[in-house]
């Protein structure tokens, strides 16, 4: 373990990403299902600016740790470092850009900043500091799997954007029922795909920080994916009954 690493920090924060997983399934409700009215016309920022700010800290805090480490020592620090940066500076400048939606909340957006500048700290610092593979790990069927998992759940959640994005012209803010790949099957194709991802990512990545994080996800947006296939079952009354919230065939 290097020097630089602080296990007691890494432990607790890795712990209180789960804590705050459990929480989100009771009191998580945001966005549409919110009850809240916003104070004033300063409490909302448009959708595509609120995006970019809330998701930039989880892609700038690595790079910044990466930068100032001087240099990673294996292959598989390096990997799992890119891919992470690289889910996050999709999320951040490329699905940032093409979002559409609705303005969203300034409280909302800061709160979503210090979450993301959080568990990108834990997760590079972890990956920088505290955790060493040897010459193999990438090899290793537990990395090679992981990998897998995280690029398939990657490209399940990019192309779900893809065709939510293709249901409303610019400008348009109605809800349509959203068609076509893993949408045939579950309500919520983007969030499955995302669970799958980071998953993928913390069997990849073998440590404790990566599996709170999945275990986050997985709480976090699958309560979000209940709501949302509610929603869709009471504003649609041809809502295809057949589909699952989250799970294909299964939830």
């Amino acid at each position: 373990m290097d020097s630089h690493c602080n296990g007691n920090t890494v432990l607790f924060l890795s712990s209180t990403l789960i804590l705050l997983g459990i929480v989100c399934c009771k009191v998580g409700r945001y966005g549409r299902y919110s009850s809240d009215s916003p104070s004033g016309p300063e409490a909302l920022i448009p959708a595509k600016v609120g995006w970019i700010v809330q998701e930039l800290p989880s892609f700038v805090v690595p790079v910044l740790l990466i930068y100032q480490s001087g240099s990673l020592h294996t292959l598989g620090s390096k990997l799992l470092l890119f891919l992470f940066c690289g889910h996050y500076f999709h999320r951040t400048w490329i699905y940032g850009y093409f979002t559409r939606g609705r303005a969203v909340k300034i409280s909302f957006v800061l709160k979503c900043f210090i979450f993301c500048a959080w568990n990108g700290y834990l997760q590079a610092h972890n990956l920088i500091y505290c955790t060493k593979y040897d010459d193999g790990w990438t090899t290793d069927f537990r990395f090679l799997f992981g990998l897998m998992l995280f690029l398939l759940g990657m490209a399940f959640n990019v192309h779900s954007d893809h065709l939510l994005r293709m249901l409303r012209e610019p400008g348009d803010v109605t809800y349509k029922i959203p068609t076509g790949g893993l949408f045939e099957y579950i309500s919520v194709a983007n969030y499955f795909g995302e669970i799958v991802e980071w998953f993928g990512f913390s069997i990849a990545t073998w440590t404790f920080p990566a599996f709170a994080f999945a275990i986050f996800t997985a709480l976090c947006l699958g309560t979000r994916a209940l709501h949302h296939h509610r929603f869709y079952l009471e504003m649609f009354q041809d809502y295809p009954k057949s589909r699952k919230a989250l799970i294909p065939f299964l939830l």
